[in-house]
């Protein structure tokens, strides 16, 4: 629809011209059970009542302005009691309201669509007992396929909502609920934005507790809690741990924000078939239900959950109370809530090395993104909504918590606090930009923030820093100096906050190796060239490590003798997170074809053995499989393969058994399994021949065990159903389709793409299940094909399918694995002659055109290495 791709502009003037002084939502959502499953009578979608009241001011009597909504059909529009004709003023998108009041009053009655991709209000039949759940799903203009609003996040106001439900059913909304003569009543929230506005309905287990709270004034705090997720998960679901981080956070963030949580209750759905990892609805917090661990999952699975929690939970103030005027500062909330889950969760829960997975996983996204052709500055420019869409990436959440951990370095971590508390006061219920942040915190630490805004909110692209080190002739540090640069894309050189270690070879009190830090300096980094005074006449290091301790944003870069320390003694480095850190810049190395492919994967196999933080050792999996897949020359790549899958098979058998390590590396060994012996091992596993003291084969392990057989010939349709037989439940559906579209054959690859690109009647979830198991990297051949169609078949994927499938198709499909010049010059040439193509569609192409030239480029540097 033409008016669906709302600018800034366009936005900014409404909000100028409407002020809104409440919402009633009326939901009649009784259709959603009976028929068949999805869809309604006829050949239209499953729709649902909604009649939505609103009043609202024009400072500008007698202007024309618009409201949105998205829906099949408007059954009546009345503005101040005049009726419309729907036919006249609803385009699909937008209600036309002309010569407005003063004060005015929107009636409008329509029909709208139930989702089957996650976007407004998506309802799933659970192929397990056949219950129907609903759930809404917004961010970040979905709320106008639910009721009609001015769908802006800086047009805020109270909403009512009332909702008709199955009988039998339980309704949640923002506000606490309460149901009479078959409709549930919700309290008026306070002022909130459209987009975090929450529905969620269907018999779902519930599990209750409460939070309280007295506060230094002797004022006492009841928090309601709510815990649930579908009845098919139940059996898994441990409520106790998600209330107990729960209440922690919400200790932790009532003793740093000075200010009560503000929206009453707290309920938190796991829901099925979620695009997202969790939304931050005030009051009703929604996740993916992956978040409810069927099998058994290792202490990285449940830090990532907490810190999930503790993410959504920090929006309540950063983002809800507080919300950014248009989404251009969107940091303002994500790089927050980014930030403090990690925060909290060292502060207050057990995770207490969770800035260790920060620094190896988190940040790994964001050195990613911010080496795009994409990469946008922090506060960047959003032009519209499709824009808006594509910016919750790895530089508005992982780099924005980067740059927010160096500013606390650069500020105090008192001044920062003092700033986020007066921020919330003087701003509450309200919208801010940039400026009103800065204000506050120029306030607490004293401190000119408008040259350290400029240089790392307002620039793009990732600095590198690396030691220079000068010896005297007794062997001590004459002069350390740190070097900056920046890529010729993004010339800024930035203010670093670092701390440096030196480090040197030792023996424990075993005689074992170590790599120990035996001095430490904190300092600042400006310029092209820094000089460390004061370690000078310091014994000369082994290692010299730049960003120590991962105070500052940046790729981190060795001389030479701590390059050659490292090849020797990495996994001796007894400090985790200095050992993350120093893993992290080798792949970070290897991804700039600086370092061979062939050597990250040598020490992989060389040290991961060693590696004790657990969330670090799987990081590591995932960047070994990477670079065998994408970065090691095309003649090398069987033989990396068969590296990758002897170390992990000798990892699995020396594990501790039932230990969490032993558990990581089954799994990858199921992912890297490429040889007849491991695929006889897998099937063993599975039928019981075999069996390893202490590890578990529960239903989740046995799907990932399924996977790379079914990839390589080896479980065949009927394994696949009787798997099916015996999980037969929504996530394992999820796992079957994978697996199905993984089998290595032209008519099965052709029905997948089939059901991907040129049919819409698989949901969200299963449409990525598709993608992911056709897209196998022991295929290239067979995939081959695919890339043409590709290019062909985008602009109308794009066009025809919600910009959620869009995004899912046009990522997951793009033809990586043909990684070849040709794939690089069909994607060129797809860009040249589609310059007037949708920005965010363009966008994506470019991006995966980029890892593309970046994976050609790590195999020309790994064959490289192989000629030397």
């Amino acid at each position: 629809m033409p008016g669906e791709n709302l600018s800034r502009d366009e936005a900014r003037e409404r909000a100028a011209l409407l002020s809104v002084d409440g919402y009633d939502v009326s939901l009649d959502v009784r259709s959603a059970v009976g028929e068949a499953a999805g869809e309604g009578s006829g050949d239209g979608p499953r729709t649902f009542r909604s009649v939505t009241t609103i009043r609202f001011r024009c400072a500008e009597p007698g202007a024309a302005s618009f409201a949105d909504l998205i829906a099949p059909h408007v059954t009546a529009v009345s503005l101040n009691g005049r009726d419309l004709d729907p036919s006249e003023v609803f385009d699909g998108s937008r209600i036309l309201l002309e010569d407005l009041a003063a004060d005015n009053e929107l009636i409008v009655d329509a029909q709208c669509a139930y989702s089957r991709t996650g976007e407004g209000l998506h309802r799933f039949v659970d192929p397990e007992d056949g219950e129907v759940y609903l759930y809404t799903q917004y961010e970040p203009a979905d709320s106008r396929r639910v009721f009609a609003g001015f769908e802006q996040p800086d047009i805020k106001a109270p909403f009512r909502f009332e909702v008709r439900a199955p009988e039998g059913w339980t309704v949640w909304s923002n506000g606490e609920g309460r149901q009479a003569d078959g409709v549930w009543r919700f309290a008026e929230t306070k002022p909130i934005s459209t987009y975090i506005t929450c529905v969620v309905a269907g018999p779902y287990h519930y599990v209750t507790d409460s939070y309280s709270r007295t506060f230094d004034d002797g004022t006492r705090l009841e928090i309601p809690l709510g815990a649930m997720c579908r009845k098919g998960l139940a059996p898994y679901f441990d409520a106790d741990d998600v209330f107990l981080v729960t209440k922690q956070g919400l200790d932790f963030f009532h003793d740093h924000f000075d200010y009560p949580y503000p929206f009453g209750k707290y309920d938190q759905a796991f829901v099925p078939e979620y695009n997202l990892g969790a939304m931050e609805n005030p009051g009703m917090v929604t996740f993916r239900e992956e978040y409810i661990f069927r099998g058994k999952v290792t202490q990285a699975s449940y830090e990532g959950r907490a810190n999930v929690i503790l993410h959504e939970m920090a929006h309540m103030w950063f983002g809800d109370l507080v919300t950014m005027e248009w989404w251009d500062d969107l940091w303002l909330k994500e790089s927050f809530a980014d930030f403090m889950g990690t925060f909290a969760n060292v502060g207050a829960t057990r995770f207490k090395d969770a800035w260790i997975t920060f620094a190896n996983r988190r940040k790994a996204w964001a050195y990613r993104a911010d080496q795009l052709p994409s990469t946008h500055p922090i506060t960047a420019d959003v032009r519209d909504l499709q824009d808006a869409k594509l910016n919750f990436d790895g530089i508005t959440y992982a780099k924005g918590a980067s740059v927010l951990k160096q500013l606390v370095a650069y500020v105090g971590q008192d001044a920062f606090l003092e700033g986020a508390r007066r921020y919330f006061k003087r701003n509450a219920y309200g919208n801010t930009r940039l400026g009103d942040l800065l204000s506050v915190l120029e306030e607490t630490s004293g401190r000119d923030m408008g040259a350290w805004a400029r240089s790392w909110l307002q620039t793009a692209g990732v600095n590198s820093l690396t030691p220079q080190v000068l010896l005297t002739t007794d062997g001590r540090i004459d002069e350390l100096a740190v070097v900056q640069e920046a890529p010729e894309s993004h010339p800024e050189l930035r203010p670093h906050r670092v701390a440096i270690g030196l480090y040197r070879r030792t023996e424990n009190a075993e005689g074992h190796p170590a790599l120990e830090r035996y001095a430490r300096v904190e300092t600042d980094v400006e310029g092209a060239r820094t000089v460390v005074t004061e370690l000078a006449g310091a014994e000369a290091p082994d290692l010299v490590l730049v960003n120590d301790d991962d105070l500052t944003y940046c790729k981190t870069r060795f001389d030479e003798t701590s390059l050659a320390a490292l090849r020797r003694n990495l996994g001796y480095m007894t400090d985790p997170l200095a050992r993350a850190l120093c893993w992290s810049a080798l792949w970070n190395m290897t991804r700039d074809a600086l370092l061979p492919a062939r050597e990250f994967i040598g020490l992989v196999v060389k040290f991961a053995g060693q590696e004790t933080d657990i969330g670090v050792l799987q990081m590591l999996h995932a960047w070994a499989e990477s670079a065998a897949v994408h970065y090691t020359a095309p003649e090398r790549r069987e033989e990396a393969g068969r590296e990758l899958c002897q170390s992990a098979s000798v990892q699995l058998y020396s594990a501790e058994p039932g230990s969490e390590h032993q558990l990581a590396w089954a799994r990858f060994f199921a992912r890297v399994a490429d040889v007849p012996a491991a695929f006889e091992l897998l099937t063993s596993l599975l039928d019981g021949t075999v069996t390893l003291p202490g590890l578990e084969v529960d239903q989740e392990l046995r799907w990932a065990f399924l996977e790379p057989l079914a990839a390589h010939g080896v479980a065949d349709e009927k394994a696949l159903a009787e798997e099916l037989a015996r999980d037969d439940t929504a996530s394992g559906k999820r796992h079957q389709v994978r697996c199905l579209a993984a089998r290595p054959s032209e008519a099965v690859k052709a029905q997948a793409w089939a059901q991907v690109v040129e049919s819409d009647a698989l949901s969200n979830a299963l449409v990525e299940a598709t993608i992911a198991g056709f897209t196998q990297a022991s295929q290239r051949e067979l995939l081959a094909p695919y890339a043409e169609k590709y290019f062909t078949a985008i602009e109308r994927v794009w066009t025809d399918r919600s910009i959620q499938i869009g995004m899912v198709v046009v990522r997951g499909l793009f033809p990586a694995l043909q990684d070849s010049p040709g794939t690089l010059a069909a994607a060129d040439a797809w860009l040249a002659a589609h310059e007037e193509a949708a920005p965010a569609l363009r966008r994506l192409v470019l991006e995966a055109r980029d890892d593309l030239a970046r994976a050609l480029r790590g195999q020309a540097c790994d064959a490289a290495a192989g000629a030397a």
